[in-house]
């Protein structure tokens, strides 16, 4: 699909415009098929082939929204003008900036979790440990003397270690 659009050709702080007739596709800075014209902002001067501009919208030629607009002013085409949206480099930059703490921040989100979730299953273990050594301590303070001295180990267990010890 052919276009006709703007081509920035001016040095930095002089813009220059070129009015092109190009594939869609194709790079804005890149190859175009024919200029039509040209746009000098700074000294307010334009230049247009309205005869070429005609020939080619009736070939089937889109002239982009900013293109169009200078068309209408210039009386070559009949209509109402069309809104264009003039992005800043400021607004750009704090597009991207916004997009990169949005993944620095899901990062984040993803590491804590994982840490999080770390710490809650040591925790768990912790106070698993606790209510283990708590049922421990209220189970001794139950048992009487005579209980405890039962459980104590008796001394023929020592004799068993020592016949082991002697055969090896």
């Amino acid at each position: 699909m052919l276009v006709i659009r703007l081509q920035r050709v001016g040095k930095k702080n002089q813009p220059f415009f070129r009015i092109v007739l190009a594939e869609k596709t194709a790079p804005i800075k890149g190859k175009f098929i024919e200029k039509l014209g040209f746009l000098n902002t700074i000294k307010k001067e334009k230049k247009i082939n309205a005869e070429k501009i005609k020939y080619w919208i009736g070939r089937g030629a889109q002239p982009s929204d900013t293109v169009y607009n200078i068309l209408l002013e210039e009386n070559i085409l009949k209509g109402k003008k069309r809104f264009v949206k003039i992005k800043k480099k400021k607004e750009k930059k704090k597009e991207v900036e916004e997009s990169k703490e949005g993944i620095k921040k899901e990062e984040k989100n993803e590491t804590n979790g994982k840490e999080v979730k770390e710490e809650k299953k040591e925790l768990e273990k912790k106070e698993s440990k606790n209510e283990i050594e708590k049922e421990q301590k209220t189970k001794g303070e139950q048992k009487t003397k005579g209980e405890q001295k039962k459980e104590e180990p008796s001394p023929e267990k020592p004799k068993a270690k020592e016949d082991k010890e002697n055969k090896k």
